[in-house]
């Protein structure tokens, strides 16, 4: 990296952002009700309640897409985990288009 020049780690790190992200369980372990979409500091964040099934940072969503949930927020409050009938918000690594009512899968990663 000493003789590396700035567009080529640039280059380099971009590289590194698009990897495909892939769902490795085939059963789904639960699902997720969007009631809200927004991006605070470059992240997209949901905001909804979980249908059924347990939801851990580092399971993945699929809707149009894969995203990795990196944390789990309810009322303002970093949570281990959130269970069927919880309103969170969940932050995200990657984004999906999704609309306010879509239903959702969460996959164990």
């Amino acid at each position: 990296m000493v003789g590396m020049s700035i567009w080529s780690r640039i280059r380099r790190w971009t590289d590194r952002k698009t990897d495909k992200e892939e769902v490795v369980s085939k059963k789904p372990v639960g699902r997720f009700q969007v009631a809200g979409v927004t991006s605070i500091l470059g992240r997209q964040v949901l905001g909804g309640v979980v249908l059924d099934g347990v939801i851990y940072p580092g399971y993945k969503l699929k809707g149009d897409g894969i995203a990795l949930v990196r944390e789990i927020h309810i009322q303002n409050r970093k949570v281990d985990f959130a269970v069927e009938g919880d309103r969170v918000a969940l932050v995200l690594e990657g984004t999906l288009k999704l609309r306010d009512g879509d239903a959702i899968e969460v996959y164990q990663s």
